[in-house]
């Protein structure tokens, strides 16, 4: 057992190693620091070791560090998590490679011949509503829509399209096709009640089926293009949420993760990219590109409302387009031709080309009495000098019997 004298040299030594000097060991105590200073140092020459249990100052403000960082790193790890861009999310959680909105050179090139050139086609592709269903005896038998329709229809848009484009041009030498994805691809289910009830399959289920239906697009027209340009913007259909959101608008759309899981499929995370196709999925819902010197903007459309009974989409669609073409001019984005969908409504022109939809006529329209439109899609053609040369409607509908009769004909 320790003496009196003993005991205080422990505590003078135990004092010093805790606070580090006679000197703080003083200022903590109150003790004189000559005292506390002559009992450590008599201690240490007796080989008196410090009490178990007793930290060094400078150790326990180690550790008190330690956890401040381990803390601050968690804030930190919470902090990028809830802040992480689209870019990261992208590539963490998606593993999809890094958007390149630079269009591919055969695009913007023009040829050495190009008085002599068709020009880039442009297949526009929207409103599909893939999963829904038209009842045609609630619209006169004027039209019905199901799955087997869409398909039928998707496969009557390609023979088309792809005999307009080859059987119908004069030259029909082609750098490459574009492929632009209008949104509303999904018919969706949770933008009006009745389509949950009444759709065919579910979104997810849909998915699965017109992922594959779009590869096959695809594929057919790589066998006839060397090159094809994918340009998609979300629609208001595909979303999850109630309502369309202006913040994060693609992450909440079924369209997005369509074109995402496209461009997945030809340039694999971990595999070899097939070169021929390149792609344009913008994170907002316009999407800026170059058909050789003519400046396309491509958007959905459901920005534009309003209409009457007389002028009907047009209206809304002219007041959209002047002013998206005024802010893009502020910010140094103008266009020379809007590319839109939405309204099912076919118009071709030099600076606005509305899109049909493979759908076609429905309960919706008939009910609002509004006109009757055939399921189509819009066909262009950009020439490298003179723009947008031709301006073709491509009906989907599989052809029906023809009916003979004489080229032209005068009222008696």
């Amino acid at each position: 057992m320790k003496d009196k004298k003993e005991t205080k040299l422990q505590e003078a030594l135990d004092l010093v190693t805790e606070h580090g000097s006679p000197y703080l060991a003083s200022k903590a105590t109150g003790l004189p620091e000559s005292t506390i200073d002559k009992r450590s140092d008599k201690a240490a020459r007796l080989g008196m070791k410090p009490s178990k249990g007793v930290v060094p100052r400078h150790d326990r403000e180690v550790k008190v560090l330690e956890r401040k960082v381990k803390m601050l790193q968690a804030q930190l790890k919470q902090i990028e998590f809830e802040e992480m861009g689209a870019i990261e999310i992208k590539q963490k959680i998606f593993k999809v490679a890094k958007l390149d909105p630079t269009p591919p050179d055969w695009l913007i090139t023009p040829p050495e011949q190009s008085s002599h050139s068709a020009g880039i086609p442009t297949l526009f592709c929207s409103d599909w509503h893939w999963g829904e269903v038209v009842d045609q005896s609630q619209i006169a038998k004027k039209n019905a829509f199901n799955l087997r329709i869409a398909h039928e229809r998707v496969r009557c848009l390609m023979e088309s399209a792809l005999d307009l484009m080859f059987n119908h041009m004069v030259n029909p030498n082609y750098e490459g096709i574009v492929l632009a994805l209008g949104g509303d691809m999904f018919s969706g289910d949770v933008l009006h009640e009745e389509l949950t009830e009444s759709n065919e399959i579910t979104t997810m289920q849909t998915m699965l089926d017109l992922l594959g239906v779009l590869i096959w697009v695809i594929n057919q027209l790589l066998e006839k293009f060397p090159n094809v340009f994918i340009v998609g913007v979300t629609g208001n259909h595909g979303r999850n949420t109630r309502k369309i959101r202006h913040k994060g608008r693609a992450y909440t759309s079924f369209d997005w993760l369509l074109y995402q899981l496209l461009k997945r499929h030809y340039h694999p995370y971990d595999g070899k990219a097939d070169q021929r196709v390149s792609f344009l999925i913008p994170d907002g819902p316009d999407a800026l590109f170059k058909v050789y010197n003519t400046r396309y903007c491509l958007t959905h459309g459901d920005q534009f409302r309003g209409g009457d009974g007389i002028t009907g989409a047009l209206m809304p669609i002219m007041r959209g387009d002047h002013k998206k073409r005024s802010r893009n001019s502020q910010i140094d984005q103008e266009y020379d031709v809007l590319m839109m969908g939405h309204f099912h409504t076919l118009w071709q022109s030099r600076r606005l080309i509305v899109n049909g939809s493979i759908k076609g006529y429905d309960e919706y329209a008939y009910n609002l009495n509004l006109p009757y439109e055939p399921p189509s899609q819009s066909l262009t053609f950009t020439h490298p000098d003179r723009g947008i040369t031709f301006s073709v409607p491509v009906y989907v509908d599989p052809k029906k019997k023809k009916i003979k009769s004489s080229w032209v004909s005068v009222s008696k």
